[in-house]
């Protein structure tokens, strides 16, 4: 289990510097029930909530830690709206690198107490991830701290780690691998915008081979509260545009363009578009995922699945398409919204002689 076996687009470093913790070769599972309720027979589930930090930014932190090993740095300065930090706190430990977090304002309790279990010194900024003002200056801050020879920024977009985002590349590949030649739609969650526009990319390099025909429509879907990329790709528009930021499901809180402008230009490659969707649909979707198909995730996580329903409710996508939803977070990452999930359930302490009556 590892990306490094993809040779085409991942920026490669030799084998003595590769740092993996068996990421990617994640699952591709056909949904059970949401699917057919829906119309949609060829709906299915890419689990990259299974990479070993529990989210699919560790094909992106194995590729950018194995080049700073490379290249011998050994201070990490990273940012973060919880996954990214989760990753490279872990890498950096199996490298032997320090590993410096600076974290936007509302990143949840569950991925700040795995950074700290990997040794990362974080810190949470206020107004980070939710002001442009502050989001842009903190950024500039990093950037300029990173200035050392020993040192390397590490922020999990194209714009500026192009080298260690090279691994994004890698889940349309796996994708081809698993479903080959009969791919339709991929529907990817936007942050900042990395995974769709990796994706998209890994798809287009694909068709340059020959390898397939034609790419997937690869479209980027967005909370309504941080439309930086899915409202201007849909109306045409070239670019993305900063926001300020609205939504309640962390993870896409990036205020910021980041790679907007590079998601808009690869989707729309592929023919793909944007989908903005309603916090509340979110938290119902992560709590279907969870209870009619068995899969436990971060509300973040199932913003492609609510893509891909309003998809088809606005007769954009067929019923009989075959369609990726990207699942990238598990629902460990985030306690409050599982007891958002769970409401008011609860696990009774119960007697020994009591269990056959509380088993009916």
């Amino acid at each position: 289990m590892s990306l490094w076996r993809w040779p085409r687009g991942i920026s490669q470093v030799p084998l003595e510097h590769r740092v993996s913790l068996g990421e990617g070769d994640t699952p591709l599972i056909p949904s059970r029930a949401i699917g057919p309720s829906a119309g949609l027979d060829q709906l299915w589930f890419k689990l990259d909530h299974c990479n070993p930090t529990s989210s699919f930014k560790d094909r992106y932190a194995s590729v950018a830690i194995s080049h700073m090993q490379a290249a011998g740095q050994t201070r990490c300065i990273a940012t973060s709206s919880g996954n990214t930090g989760a990753s490279l706190a872990a890498y950096c430990a199996a490298a032997n690198i320090t590993c410096h977090i600076a974290l936007v304002e509302t990143a949840p309790l569950g991925k700040l107490q795995q950074m700290l279990a990997y040794g990362a010194n974080i810190m949470r900024v206020r107004g980070f991830g939710l002001d442009i003002d502050i989001t842009s200056n903190v950024f500039d801050d990093l950037v300029e701290i990173a200035d050392a020879p020993d040192a390397a920024l590490q922020i999990s977009a194209f714009r500026y780690s192009p080298i260690g985002m090279s691994g994004i590349r890698s889940v349309s590949f796996e994708l081809h691998e698993q479903l080959a030649g009969t791919i339709d739609h991929v529907f990817c969650q936007a942050g900042g915008g990395g995974l769709a526009m990796g994706t998209a990319e890994g798809f287009l390099q694909l068709v340059e081979a020959g390898i397939l025909e034609r790419p997937p429509r690869v479209h980027a879907v967005q909370p309504t509260g941080n439309n930086t990329i899915s409202g201007p790709l849909r109306e045409g528009l070239p670019q993305g545009r900063d926001v300020d930021c609205t939504t309640r499901i962390s993870g896409l809180q990036v205020a910021s363009v980041t790679d907007a402008d590079g998601a808009i230009r690869s989707c729309r490659a592929t023919d793909g578009t944007g989908y903005l969707v309603d916090d509340n649909l979110v938290w119902k979707i992560q709590q279907q995922l969870a209870r009619e198909e068995g899969v436990f995730c971060e509300p973040a996580a199932a913003v492609s699945v609510a893509g891909a329903l309003q998809a088809l409710e606005h007769g954009e996508i067929s019923p009989d398409s075959t369609i990726i939803c990207m699942i990238t977070g598990s629902g460990f990452k985030d306690p409050p919204s599982v007891e958002k999930m769970i409401g008011k359930a609860d696990c009774p302490l119960i007697e020994p002689t009591d269990v056959q009556g509380h088993m009916v």
